[in-house]
């Protein structure tokens, strides 16, 4: 099955509670909530406090994409404010295995971002470890950038060592996400899609830009 997963880094921050009810209602599979300090990536935009006030305004899991430097010091205050699934940079963690290994104590799922200058060979070594790889289809920081093309051979990559390796690991994209780029990402192996920008500011709104992606969804 193909997840979709609205990001909130595109929401209306001043109508969080209203965002969050609306892609619930609207079909989302999941929440990506971007997690950013202004060091790692240059924008800042919320921690686990705000987590805790999302958690009991949707049943949908709750993905915590941690852009921060040093994220093993704070990331079981995201699991213990609602985070299903924790996401860490490798280019963030100098002991990434360890790093994976306190998400999973902590009582989470654990997943791996990478940005689009880091190859796949940073992390093929604790795919095992992780039950999601990001590919980050646009540099971090910043909603509304525009899809990087050249990031659909990884995407293909990623997909043939999960399947070689027999790993039930899902392959999520980042950035530039709407119903064109859906199609090129789903055909490279990608089962998770994550779209911030044509989910919230779509002009014909956010219940037909899920149902768009739930329709493009359902042909691929």
């Amino acid at each position: 099955m193909i997840k979709i997963s609205p990001s909130l880094l595109s929401a209306d921050f001043s109508n969080l509670e209203r965002d969050v009810r609306r892609v619930t209602a609207a079909g989302a599979d999941c929440i990506h909530c971007d997690v950013m300090d202004g060091r790692f990536v240059p924008n800042i935009t919320f921690g686990p406090l705000v987590i805790r006030d999302i958690r009991d305004k949707t049943d949908l899991p709750l993905i915590g994409h941690l852009m921060i430097e040093h994220p093993e010091d704070i990331l079981a205050e995201f699991i213990k404010a609602g985070c299903d699934t924790i996401l860490v940079h490798a280019e963030a963690c100098i002991h990434l295995h360890r790093t994976l290994q306190q998400i999973k104590e902590a009582g989470a799922l654990a997943g791996v971002a990478v940005n689009p200058s880091t190859p796949l060979c940073m992390v093929e070594e604790v795919m095992g470890d992780m039950d999601e790889l990001l590919i980050m289809t646009v540099n971090p920081g910043y909603g509304g950038q525009a899809f990087i093309h050249s990031m659909l051979p990884k995407i293909r990559a990623a997909r043939a060592l999960a399947d070689e390796r027999g790993l039930s690991l899902d392959i999520a994209v980042d950035g530039g996400v709407n119903l064109e780029t859906c199609k090129l990402v789903v055909e490279a192996g990608a089962n998770a899609l994550i779209a911030g920008s044509f989910v919230f500011t779509n002009p014909s709104g956010i219940d037909a830009a899920i149902s768009g992606l739930r329709e493009r969804r359902g042909t691929l």
